[in-house]
This record gives C-alpha cells, structure tokens and sequence, in this order.
C-alpha cells in the first residue's frame, strides 16, 4: 500500500467469523494486499490490530501499523515460505549474530562489549543448554551443530504466524539471541535494542549525534521490535478478552 492515505472510515470494530476474528471499518470488512479476508487467529491480537487502525488521524500511516503488516505477511505469505523454511532463516542468523561478534579494540568498546553482551549469552546456554560463545574473527564464532538443532526444536514449538513475527524481530535486532531474550520476557524492549546498537551507541557517546536522526532511528527501532515481540504472544493467546474494543 501507499505510505499515507486519506482516512475513509469513522469506526473500526472486530467480529468473529468462521476463520477467527475480523477487523471491520465501518461496514467494509479489512482485506489484505493480496484481497484475502484479513482474519486472525486470536481477539486478541485483532483488538490490537483494530486499535491500530483507530489511532489513524486523518490520514493513514501505513508504516505506523507493524502489527497490521505483520497480519498481512501472515496472512499472505508472499514468499511462499514453509514452517520449516522460516526456522532454517532464523536459525541462520546465528552465523552473524549481534552479539557474537566482538571487536579488540578500541578496548573500551571491547570491555563493553564483554561486559554488556556477554550475560545475555551466558543466560541463553543455560536456558536452552546449548554453547553459543563469541570471536573477535570476521568469521565469528564456530556454532556448534547441536546448538542449531536445539534452537530449531525450541521454533519449531511456535505456530506459523509466531515464526513470523519472531523472524521479524530477529531482522531489527540482527539477532537470535536477543530476539529470544526479549520474547521469552528475559529482558525487555528497551535494553534488546541498547544492546542490538551497543557500538553505534558507543560512537554517539564519543563523537555526538545528528540531533533528531538517532533518536528517530532508536524510537523507530523500539517501536518495530515491541510490535514482533506482542505479535509474537498474542499469535500464541487462547484465552477470550471481553469485548470492550476502543472503549475509554
């Protein structure tokens, strides 16, 4: 769709059709890109959607609405990916992961670098009893082949729609390990993007900053990784919320 758009609707509510749950505008039933019926799989997840599409001024922001474009992939799956083929990318990401690749000097962006990254690897080999580590080589670090298998046995626990949104997230952070971090609640939104921009934080530090561009970027980054991480569970939610949508 265009970036903007004149809003053409006054009210935006949810029904439950055969499919799961449905966003109306007004008496027009939302579609995806693709014309499909844009339904998802829990009323959670599209009282979220819904609020989306209610926030919209007069004009509609379509890069404002990660929740939405993530439905639309979903629903759509323009690339024609398998379950198995969304894991196999995931997984991958482990080859150039953020926070295995380290620097040796300056020594103090190393000692950052060890000190800010090096728990957040140590959490993940206890929590998923793999050996990650971390090299200072441009080919980064040797994964072993059982800690590839334990983190696709650990994705392939996830639905379609969840795989999406965790590659999603992976995709801004440049990082498994952070992405896994932040969906299991282990750290939060805000300290998985300080950490996915560690060095560029570092440079900020010493030599300052474009006066609005990073913090743009950063609010951006936030905004993008918190959107994945809440598709993620709400993908995932069973339970029924009552029906009290756009209510102040």
């Amino acid at each position: 769709p265009p970036p903007e758009r004149k809003r053409f609707y006054q009210n935006v509510s949810i029904s439950q059709g055969e499919g799961g749950f449905e966003i109306n505008l007004d008496h027009r039933k939302l579609k995806t890109p693709q014309a499909k019926l844009f339904t998802v799989p829990s009323e959670a997840l599209a009282i979220a959607v819904a609020t989306e599409w209610d926030s919209q001024k007069d004009t509609i922001k379509f890069y404002t609405m990660h929740l939405t474009t993530l439905c639309n992939t979903a629903l759509d799956n323009p690339t024609q990916r398998s379950k198995a083929q969304l894991i196999r990318a995931a997984v991958k990401f482990l080859e150039t992961d953020t926070v295995c690749y380290r620097v040796e000097e300056p020594a103090a962006l190393a000692e950052l670098q060890k000190n800010e990254w090096d728990p957040i690897i140590a959490w993940a080999e206890k929590r998923y009893n793999v050996a990650i580590g971390s090299s200072t080589s441009i080919m980064g670090p040797n994964i072993p082949a059982s800690t590839r298998d334990t983190f696709s046995s650990h994705l392939a626990s996830y639905n379609m729609w969840a795989l999406q949104g965790i590659e999603y997230v992976i995709t801004q952070l440049k990082s498994l390990i952070l992405s896994m971090g932040l969906i299991d609640r282990h750290i939060t939104v805000e300290k998985a993007v300080l950490l996915s921009r560690l060095e560029e934080e570092y440079q900020i530090q010493r030599w300052g900053k474009v006066e609005w561009a990073h913090d743009y970027d950063l609010c951006e980054l936030r905004a993008r990784a918190a959107a994945g991480t809440l598709f993620v569970h709400l993908c995932s939610e069973s339970s029924t919320v009552k029906h009290k949508l756009l209510q102040d």
